[in-house]
């Protein structure tokens, strides 16, 4: 069965639509979701059934964690176990925007979200469908790309529907992607150092000029 498509303004989000998504979420569909890099496979991180699903949609490893969006630095603190002075200044210079930062997680969220792995990884979109959808939310949501592992990525919703269509819900129909490349991922929850887990929207140079070499 195809997926309920929502044509949602990419700028300026009609709010009547963006609760329908949120509520859809809350009922435990999976959701594709524009965000400012790709689409991403929305659910609730702490309805266990729909991460079950975003994992078995993807045919993503589970040794793998699922990122989340979020929409403010206070929900970071919620999420992670503690936050060192490298999240403050990249959170301070790069968002929102395509910088998806790990943390060690808190004893509280499931460990199927963090696929035991002990950390979270978080971001906050330069998307003002997703923020919108995470405030309406009042929670994250889950933000892994929406298309089959090995795969390329969607940047439209007519993309998202060609490859997932019969394994979805709904789709949300925010327009093309502003970017094609993915986010830069820098991992904060060594002891004390920073690490460069993948390059991408934001370079290396960028990061080091703030954090430091490696």
């Amino acid at each position: 069965m195809r997926p309920e498509i929502v044509k949602i303004h990419a700028v300026e989000p009609e709010p009547s639509l963006i609760n329908y998504v949120a509520e859809r979420i809350r009922q435990g569909a999976v959701v594709g979701l524009p965000t400012d890099s790709f689409y991403g496979l929305a659910v609730d991180p702490y309805n266990l059934h729909a991460v079950e699903r975003v994992y078995e949609i993807k045919g993503r490893e589970r040794n793998k964690p699922l990122s989340l969006l979020i929409d403010s630095v206070e929900q970071a603190e919620e999420l992670a176990y503690e936050l060192p002075d490298e999240f403050n200044l990249l959170a301070e210079k790069f968002w929102p925007g395509p910088l998806t930062i790990i943390l060690k997680a808190a004893p509280r969220l499931p460990l199927k979200v963090t696929a035991n792995s002990g950390n979270i990884a978080v971001r906050m979109p330069d998307s003002p469908v997703a923020l919108a959808v995470v405030r309406a939310m009042r929670c994250p949501v889950t933000a892994t790309s929406a298309n089959l592992a090995g795969e390329a990525e969607c940047t439209t919703a007519a993309a998202v529907v060609e490859q997932l269509g019969d394994l979805m819900q709904l789709v949300v129909d925010g327009g093309t992607t502003p970017r094609t490349v993915p986010t830069t991922i820098v991992n904060l929850s060594g002891d004390g150092r920073w690490s460069l887990q993948r390059e991408g929207a934001i370079p290396l140079p960028a990061i080091e000029d703030l954090l430091g070499d490696q």
